[in-house]
């Protein structure tokens, strides 16, 4: 495989870091992989495949493990942070005192920061300051299904469009549509959005309330989502498109999603340890709903659903309950 293009430095090799690894790879983009896991770094480099997480996906061999985060760096411009949003910021700080000035940050992590609830372009501005150029990957795409080459579409928001466009260029194929756009806000804000969605409508399928609840939630959730989308600035086309609409349609739909899994098991009558240990992974709403919420209250937008479902993480309501308290309450825009 002739390599072409700088390198790039993918940090976080779990199911969606290792997807990504691998389809710039298959670019023939020279990949350099780095995860604070050293146990699964030398199980991906015996293995030459991530058999934790993408079992059926073999790594090509311009996927290079990196253990020492200091040498990683070396001829990168482009990083690409693929870590849970609670790590992000930790992860800012532990890269910083290796990176030079024009070196570019992109990151495919959907949610807020834990504890502030700021968005993630906010906290890599206050990390590595606000003059380095800044981009998010986002939309409707499972890593098993994107690591096996099975078509996806998604969007590349960065308020540096050269970037973005050079980033959609480094990752575009046959199978991996990239779309483009400068609406960072709208972009992320889908990406936490649909996460707690998701809990919400796999609630209601855990309950077996079925497909007119399901619809009907997915309809109410995407109208929360605009109105809070439009106090913060974002744009209507963004949050009908990609990395809106098409990935809460994916994430709620679809038991990949391990956000939906988590509300199946509290429907099902599991409670939030159990929940949480059998989905196995992270779940970025458990940790993004309450700063959700919080958003909303400062901008004066009424978000039921992610309410209702703040309420259950917080044990103060049954998962049942709490559906049902959503369909007394009559919308006041329909």
């Amino acid at each position: 495989m002739q390599i072409k293009q700088p390198p790039i430095l993918v940090l976080g090799a779990g199911s969606w870091g290792s997807a990504l690894a691998i389809t710039l790879a298959k670019n023939a983009i020279a990949v350099r992989l780095w995860d604070r896991d050293e146990l699964l770094l030398d199980e991906i480099e015996r293995d030459k495949k991530n058999r934790r997480y993408l079992p059926d996906a073999p790594f090509p061999s311009n996927i290079v493990i990196c253990k020492h985060l200091d040498k990683a760096f070396t001829d990168v411009q482009d990083i690409l942070v693929a870590v849970p949003s609670h790590a992000f910021g930790s992860v800012l700080q532990g890269i910083k005192p290796f990176l030079n000035p024009q070196q570019r940050i992109l990151w495919a992590t959907k949610g807020l920061e834990f504890g502030t609830g700021n968005f993630l372009h906010q906290v890599a501005e206050q990390t590595l300051g606000a003059s380095r150029s800044y981009a998010v990957l986002s939309g409707p795409s499972f890593a098993k299904e994107v690591a096996v080459g099975l078509p996806t579409a998604v969007t590349i928001a960065s308020q540096d469009l050269p970037f973005a466009e050079a980033l959609a260029l480094r990752f575009r194929q046959e199978s991996f549509g990239v779309s483009v756009t400068d609406d960072m806000i709208g972009v992320q804000l889908g990406g936490v959005f649909k996460n707690i969605l998701a809990v919400a409508v796999g609630i209601s399928d855990g309950v077996q309330f079925g497909a007119n609840a399901r619809a009907a939630l997915i309809t109410r959730g995407l109208s929360e989502m605009m109105c809070l989308g439009e106090a913060l600035g974002a744009r209507r086309e963004t949050l009908m498109g990609l990395s809106g609409c098409g990935d809460a349609i994916l994430t709620c739909t679809d038991n990949q999603s391990r956000n939906r899994r988590f509300g199946l098991a509290l429907g099902q009558g599991q409670g939030k340890a159990q929940a949480l240990q059998q989905v196995g992974q992270v779940v970025e709403a458990v940790y993004n709903v309450e700063q959700l919420c919080a958003l909303a209250h400062v901008h004066r937008v009424k978000l039921p659903i992610a309410e209702q479902v703040f309420r259950v993480v917080r044990d103060e309501i049954s998962p049942r309950e709490a559906v049902i308290e959503l369909f007394k309450r009559v919308p006041e825009n329909e």
